[in-house]
């Protein structure tokens, strides 16, 4: 895990050193936009429609949801709980519930999951997301972010799941897996192609999401339930919930090192639309994927 955790920090560096360097005309956060946008609309769904068109179709796709769901919802009710208690402003606690109920579940966990227990548990960290994740994310994450912050926009939070690429390529590949259609040899070529480009840029793309502000210390008492929330109590409610449902060996490991991974970086759009504290949202998906480094390997070592 050490090995595998130091690959992805080295690219992760990358990003990292691009917002600092800023290549002439190209800021990080603009190229952070076009990667994440490429990845988003062709390269993952081309990975999504490649790993569940072959992977066995069985019970544990919504064992997995099960557990997701568990620790999002209940990484959101203590979130909810802590910063209630503490009278923050709407602002602040909207966006310290996303940071608390979502983690970076793909951009990460598909990365670490990969490396550490090969190409199999891509598909652990593909149905955690899009069976889970993401519908709770476009459903309550933007109820939750329309309730503490402004927006006029009143779509129906269903309807954006109708516009999520990576779940129609997770309809599409679970339709032909269970129809049985062999995947043609040279489709199945194309689609590696483009899905192996898939953990270098999202790697990259974290990077450059990474900020960091001495004057952010200042507001460090805010961030540090949403770290013992998202780096310890959601691993732990992942885990008992797992066990309850039979997991068990390497795929109970993968599923709930999926729980213990830092905050997702895509909820700081969600605050930048509904103008949440979206300063403080980067800072904790900075510290929490600095800590994260350090406590996968625990949670790694502890489950084996």
């Amino acid at each position: 895990m050490q090995q595998v955790l130091i690959q992805m920090a080295a690219l992760i560096a990358c990003g990292v050193a691009w917002r600092y360097i800023k290549p002439p005309e190209l800021s990080a956060d603009t190229a952070r936009r076009v990667l994440t946008g490429l990845v988003y609309t062709v390269l993952l769904p081309a990975l999504v429609l490649l790993v569940l068109w072959r992977a066995p179709l069985s019970w544990d796709a919504l064992r997995i949801a099960l557990v997701a769901a568990s620790g999002v919802l209940a990484g959101l009710a203590a979130a909810h709980i802590a910063y209630r208690l503490r009278a923050t402003p709407k602002a602040i606690t909207g966006a310290m519930l996303l940071a608390a109920g979502f983690p970076n579940v793909t951009y990460l966990g598909l990365p670490v999951l990969e490396k550490t227990f090969g190409p199999w548990a891509r598909s652990v960290a593909i149905q955690y997301d899009l069976f889970a994740c993401t519908p709770l994310l476009l459903t309550v994450g933007i109820l939750i972010a329309r309730a503490y912050g402004a927006h006029e926009e009143r779509e129906n939070p269903f309807v954006g799941l109708l516009k999520v690429p990576p779940l129609w390529a997770a309809v599409a590949a679970l339709t032909l897996n269970g129809a049985g259609v062999p995947l043609p040899t040279g489709l199945e070529q194309w689609l590696q192609t483009l899905a192996n480009g898939v953990v270098p840029l999202m790697l990259i793309s974290l990077g450059m999401a990474l900020t960091w502000d001495p004057h952010y210390l200042q507001r460090l008492p805010l961030v540090v339930p949403v770290l013992i929330i998202q780096l310890l109590l959601m691993p732990l409610v992942a885990w008992g919930v797992a066990v309850l449902i039979g997991l068990s060996g390497d795929l109970l490991i993968a599923t709930v090192l999926e729980a213990a991974m830092p905050c997702m970086v895509l909820g700081m759009v969600l605050c930048d639309r509904y103008h949440l504290d979206t300063q403080l949202y980067a800072t904790t998906v900075t510290l929490s994927t600095a800590l994260s480094l350090f406590t996968l390997p625990l949670w790694y070592a502890w489950l084996q």
